[in-house]
Parts: C-alpha cells; sequence; structure tokens
C-alpha cells in the first residue's frame, strides 16, 4: 500500500487546459468524457453514463501526460499515477495483489482517476511464445478490475433511476480509468474495448507549433526580427518535446557566443560587469536558424500514418 500511497498526486495537478497550446479536439473530448460528467452528474445517467476507461493516443512528446493531469486538475478528484515499476514484481502473485490494492484505495479515495502512462508496457498483447505467466496473470487482474467498475457504473445507473436526476451524483467510490500509449496497436484486444474512449492526440498544427513556441519563449528575451510564424513554417512534424528543444537550444546560442573562449574568471567578471544582462543574452532569428540547422522531429510520416490508420479503424471523435 505503501507503495501505491507514493503515486497518489493530490497537489501536483495545477495544470489548466488554457495552458496546454492547440489540441483543441482533444481538450473538447476529454472536457465531454470526464470533466462534465464531474461537474454535472445528474445529466450524465443512463446512456449517458460517464466512460469507465479514457485512451489518449499518439506519438511521443505531444502532451499526453499534460492532458491527463489537466483533467486531473480540473476535477479536482484524487489522481493515481501509475508506473509499470511500481505493478510489477517479480515476486509471485504480488502484481496482481497490487493491482488490487491500487483498485481498493481509488475506491476508498474516490472520485479518482488511475492513470497509467503508456500502458502497452503493461497490458501488451496476450499469447506470445516469450510472455511470462506473472505477465498473464497480471493483465487478467487489471481486466478483472476494469470489469468491476462497469459493474459499479450499472448500479450508479439504477441508483440514479430510482433517486431522481435531481439527486443524482456520482458516487463516492467513482473511479475512472485513463492511459496513454505511444503504439495503440500492441494494446491487448480485451483491454482495448474496456477503454472505451480512444482520442488520438495528435502532433501540432502549425497554428499550434506557433503557440507552443510563444509560450516557451515568453520569459525569454527575444530579438525583433524573431518571426515565430516562420520557425513554425518549418517545424513540420515536431512534437511539443521537439519544440521545447529547439526552443532551449536557441537560447543556448547567445549565452555561447558571449562565453566563447573565455576562462571560468572572465566569465565571472563578465557577470559582475553587467555583460551578461537581457540585452546581451536576448535571442535573434540568427539563433533560431542555428537551431532549426541541428533539430530533427522525433517521429517521421510513416509513423504518423500508422496513427491515423488505427484511429480511423479504433479511434474516438
Amino acid at each position: 500500500m505503501s507503495m501505491i500511497e507514493k503515486d497518489i498526486l493530490r497537489d501536483f495537478c495545477h495544470v489548466p487546459f488554457d495552458d496546454i497550446a492547440g489540441l483543441d479536439n482533444v481538450k473538447r473530448l476529454l472536457r465531454e468524457a470526464v470533466i462534465l460528467p464531474a461537474l454535472l452528474p445528474e445529466v450524465f445517467t443512463g446512456i449517458r453514463s460517464p466512460w469507465k476507461g479514457v485512451l489518449l493516443f499518439g506519438p511521443p512528446g505531444t502532451g499526453k501526460t499534460l492532458l491527463a493531469r489537466a483533467v486531473a486538475a480540473a476535477t479536482q478528484w484524487t489522481f493515481f499515477n501509475c508506473s509499470v515499476a511500481t505493478l510489477t514484481s517479480k515476486w509471485r502473485g504480488e502484481s496482481e495483489k497490487l493491482i488490487r490494492t491500487l483498485f481498493q484505495m481509488a475506491r476508498a479515495r474516490g472520485p479518482s482517476i488511475v492513470f497509467f502512462d503508456e500502458i502497452d508496457a503493461l497490458m501488451s498483447k496476450r499469447g506470445s511464445a516469450s510472455e511470462h505467466e506473472a505477465s498473464r496473470r497480471a493483465k487478467a487482474e487489471l481486466l478483472v478490475q476494469l470489469d468491476g467498475l462497469a459493474g459499479d457504473r450499472k448500479n450508479f445507473q439504477r441508483n440514479s433511476a430510482t433517486r431522481g436526476v435531481a439527486d443524482s451524483q456520482l458516487p463516492a467510490d467513482h473511479v475512472m480509468v485513463l492511459a496513454t500509449s505511444n503504439t495503440p496497436w500492441d494494446i491487448d484486444v480485451a483491454l482495448r474495448r474496456r477503454l472505451e474512449k480512444r482520442i488520438y492526440t495528435p502532433l501540432p498544427d502549425e497554428n499550434g507549433r506557433v503557440e507552443m513556441l510563444r509560450i516557451h519563449m515568453q520569459d525569454i528575451p527575444v530579438a525583433q526580427d524573431v518571426d515565430l510564424k516562420e520557425v513554425a513554417s518549418r517545424t513540420e512534424l515536431f512534437s511539443g518535446a521537439d519544440l521545447h528543444q529547439l526552443c532551449r537550444e536557441a537560447c543556448m546560442n547567445p549565452l555561447r557566443r558571449l562565453v566563447e573562449n573565455l576562462s571560468l574568471e572572465e566569465i565571472q567578471r563578465k557577470r559582475s560587469d553587467g555583460a551578461l544582462d537581457e540585452q546581451a543574452t536576448q535571442v535573434t532569428m540568427r539563433d533560431f536558424e542555428q537551431a532549426l540547422e541541428k533539430a530533427n522531429p522525433s517521429t517521421i510520416s510513416a509513423e504518423i500514418q500508422k496513427f491515423v490508420d488505427w484511429n480511423a479503424q479504433f479511434g474516438s471523435e
């Protein structure tokens, strides 16, 4: 239990949706699937009852984990941030016990979100010759727990019908599973069915990239010649994480020019003389040009098409 308690986030989730650049369709779907049921439980009854599981899938670095934290901040539910390392054990039967305990704690501290980052690492397709027996048992236990959430939802529907709309509210032990994956095609079919809402988190479009670049550079002195729209137009296939790295590299270039061929003592002297002020360290378009020469996207077109195809077959809009 102490291992799982380390994964409970309480004061950590202070990420407003408005602080996340782009991904407007993803944010809309998450509000509809998770946040509105929390705010309007009397409306989300019967066939509109809340989803028991939501999967965010897409290329690495597109903000899936950040979105999960924003959901937790918006709902103010207890947030269990579960890693594969927490839930796997070399001891026989220990992984199943950890998974059972996790969901027991989630109900006890509900309403809550159980978040699995990169769930494909825990729930890859079953049946391969190399699959360990302990892994099969852990997967089976997770599926059992998800089925238990479905039972909770049916009870909630019956109780809501008995009480009437005015008295309807999410039960104190309400639990929702939120998961992310960079390789959704590797997820076990049975789990995919239980994660009913599957939301594609794509790479940012050009407008989204401009917005992200502005956020990354908002506290940095920038020269007037910097054209972030131009930078965005040259960063197709860049993820949010790639853009962050690009900005870091661009911001390092003026510092490199200032301290080039200087000893540590000379650098300290420049600092004391105020030679490292904002004017001296401001980022120019040239710095972005140099950063762009070194930068490459972490995802290729063929990989993007794989996500598009999977979304067309299994995704939710």
